[in-house]
């Protein structure tokens, strides 16, 4: 069987790999074998958090909606059956962002929608 050098293929993915790792602590960073797992977990992290993270904003826009309209007594399942009633065309994220920084128009919409 002859023997294979691996040469600059080999260097050229143990760069790339400690690229990726550079600045996690330990051997997580120095090591091959450990900086290998740890990559794949790191990727496997961030996977499922760039996920986790729309649910979070949604979480954020809700409460910041909620908040906003329970001085107009209100309920935030009321507004929002109300808004699709009317079938205003504003996202939560719009709503939030409009609640927070202008209440004045934020109020004109909770009276068109009443």
């Amino acid at each position: 069987m002859p023997r294979v050098k691996r040469g600059l293929g080999h260097l050229k993915k143990r760069r790339s790999l400690m690229k990726r790792v550079k600045g996690f602590r330990g051997g997580l960073r120095k090591l091959q074998k450990q900086a290998k797992t740890a990559d794949t977990r790191a990727g496997m992290h961030a996977y499922r958090d760039r996920r986790v993270k729309k649910r979070l904003f949604r979480r954020l826009w809700q409460v910041r909606i909620n908040a906003a309209i329970r001085n107009y007594d209100m309920s935030y399942s009321a507004f929002m059956g109300k808004l699709k009633e009317k079938q205003v065309g504003l996202n939560r994220k719009m709503l939030s962002e409009v609640a927070a920084s202008k209440p004045e128009v934020f109020k004109k919409i909770i009276e068109f929608v009443k």
